[in-house]
């Protein structure tokens, strides 16, 4: 399911955002994006995601804002300093110049002073961060809960079709032999011109025809498969990788139907059926 959801924690004056964006996944993929300082917490991220995402591609960014993360901590070297002053001091001498040398002449000097990333308390921001995660998840799941709805009605809907499709199938199944064996009587009649025919041979090959093009078997698992989905799509419980395996197994029964009758107003409601199966298969993609 595609969602997104944002987050925010202070630490001091400090502001740690957390965004989190889902796309469609077969499995729970979690990718962290975070400032190399904080790169510790990324295992925790990843399991306080997996703890309340079962399935989809997530990314998470971790952003520090505010003036001060941006500024460092000022250091003197001062060993270098000296260096420099006795370095000026001499050179001075040398040169006969007269005036002292300044702080600020030492201070221009390269590396005596440079500015030092400001180190942040793990512990504080590992919090910080978890505490906008939640809120960023808590968002994310609202989205997702939403599209979960639209989904729920679709595949109601679709659901029904095919129980209808399979109703009818069901109901044009007991016709189909009385059909063949009238067939095969008005053929065998054409063909021998007045020959008598065997009645238990005709028999015989009607019984073989019903036997060869039974689908009771299969409309039955399919009624069942589809009891199943309803139920899956009733639960709060993560269900899609269960709903992918229910649309193969009724993608089974609804092959084996159409290659079992040659009917063609069974055969065409297997065509509608197959439809209503991809377009299921497409939006169970989506299902958490």
């Amino acid at each position: 399911m595609t969602g997104f959801g944002a987050g925010q924690a202070r630490i001091e004056s400090e502001e740690l955002a957390v965004e989190v964006r889902s796309w469609n996944h077969k499995f729970c993929e979690v990718k962290v994006r975070l400032p190399r300082e904080l790169g510790s917490l990324e295992a925790g991220i990843v399991k306080a995601v997996k703890n309340r995402i079962a399935r989809g591609s997530v990314e998470v960014f971790v952003k520090r804002q505010g003036a001060d993360q941006a500024m460092g901590a000022p250091t003197v070297d001062l060993s270098l300093a000296r260096e420099y002053f006795a370095a000026l001091t001499s050179l001075a001498s040398e040169l006969r110049l007269s005036g002292e040398v300044r702080v600020q002449d030492i201070a221009a000097q390269p590396g005596v002073l440079r500015l030092e990333e400001r180190q942040i308390d793990l512990t504080r921001a590992g919090e910080a961060v978890h505490t906008a995660l939640s809120e960023a998840l808590g968002k994310l799941a609202e989205m997702r809960q939403a599209e979960g709805e639209a989904i729920e009605e679709d595949l109601r809907g679709r659901l029904d079709a095919l129980q209808g499709l399979a109703n009818e199938i069901k109901a044009i199944a007991p016709q189909v032999v009385a059909q063949y064996q009238q067939r095969l009587s008005e053929r065998l009649a054409e063909l021998s011109r007045g020959v008598s025919i065997d009645p238990q041979r005709l028999a015989q090959e009607v019984a073989f025809y019903a036997e060869r093009s039974d689908i009771a078997e299969e409309v039955t698992r399919l009624f069942s498969h589809l009891d199943q989905f309803r139920n899956l799509a009733r639960s709060a419980e993560p269900s899609g990788r269960r709903m992918e395996f229910l649309v193969q197994e009724m993608n089974r029964e609804v092959n084996t139907t159409g290659s079992k009758s040659q009917n063609p107003e069974i055969s065409s409601r297997v065509v509608a059926m197959k439809a209503e199966l991809e377009r299921i298969r497409e939006q169970v993609q989506n299902v958490e």
